[in-house]
């Protein structure tokens, strides 16, 4: 039995749908029953609950051998680092009292350092918390940073023409579509194939910067000169609250943004086993060109 945490999201649902097509037994765990009644309708079996419900947890991982674990985003918590950590330390503790014997964990690049990295950090705390289970082989997917946020900025793009963030615009950093993600932990679930505690970094298919993917992004949308524009850590903090992050969330992704400029997230030298194949160009056109399409003005 495979269980799959975040199922409703992109990599957790791609993950369960190509393990059930592989004929897996798949538990997927979630909060809505509708978000998860693709899969379920593929066969697999549903645990809808609560997080913070130790109960709940154990019962979803009871009889599992491998699970995909990752602590789902809450964007109006009061405190964000203490949800991760409460949730964090129920899911390893029912991850140890039902003896799973295998996790794939997604984590971030940036989780070696402790502190000062915005929602990064309690992926940090996360590793620690699941390294210290004893009798259980982790895997940490260390994923450099998503090329789905850019879809946050459809709204942006729509109403003021310009695509923006507190990130530099001229910094070159590591990108990933989540669909490489999920390649990449589905084929390491089916194998089950590390031992011990061990990080895996996934960097994408090329290091970009934010004003080259904007332009990747203007290009499939009619758009070929869409500018990118950086804010201020304060006007971006304002901006994310108006799109209704709680302030401590708001101020943690601001964070996450000071740290890439600063240069506090290092990755290892790319190679060819942290390097996935799609690239920016392949994600606007066949993605957010799509969800482009199809959100209002």
């Amino acid at each position: 039995m495979y269980v799959i945490f975040g199922a409703s999201g992109n990599t957790g649902g791609e993950i369960a749908k190509q393990l059930l097509a592989a004929h897996q037994k798949v538990r997927v765990v979630g909060r809505d029953s509708n978000k998860l009644q693709a899969l379920t309708t593929k066969g697999a079996d549903a645990a809808i609950g609560d997080l913070h419900d130790a109960e709940f947890l154990n019962r979803a991982l009871a009889g599992a051998k491998a699970v995909y674990a990752l602590i789902p985003p809450q964007y109006r918590a009061a405190d964000f680092r203490a949800y991760q950590n409460a949730v964090g330390k129920l899911m390893a503790d029912a991850i140890q009292k039902q003896g799973v014997k295998y996790v794939v964990h997604l984590s971030s690049v940036g989780a070696d350092v402790p502190d000062g990295t915005g929602p990064i950090a309690g992926l940090h705390d996360q590793e620690q918390r699941l390294n210290a289970i004893k009798n259980v082989h982790v895997l940490h997917l260390r994923a450099a940073y998503f090329m789905e946020n850019f879809l946050a900025g459809i709204g942006m793009i729509k109403t003021m023409g310009i695509n923006g963030s507190a990130m530099k615009g001229d910094a070159k950093f590591a990108m990933i579509a989540t669909r490489d993600i999920a390649a990449y932990a589905t084929a390491r679930l089916h194998k089950l194939d590390f031992q011990g505690q061990g990080v895996q970094y996934l960097l994408g298919e090329r290091d970009l910067t934010v004003s080259e993917a904007t332009r990747a992004i203007g290009k499939v949308i009619g758009k070929p000169d869409l500018p990118y524009v950086q804010f201020s850590y304060d006007q971006a903090q304002e901006g994310l609250t108006q799109m209704g992050l709680s302030p401590d969330v708001a101020k943690g992704f601001v964070e996450m943004s000071r740290a890439f400029n600063e240069g506090k997230i290092k990755v290892p030298k790319r190679d060819a086993k942290n390097t996935t194949p799609t690239s920016i160009e392949t994600f606007a056109a066949e993605l957010f060109a799509k969800a482009y399409g199809q959100q209002s003005n």
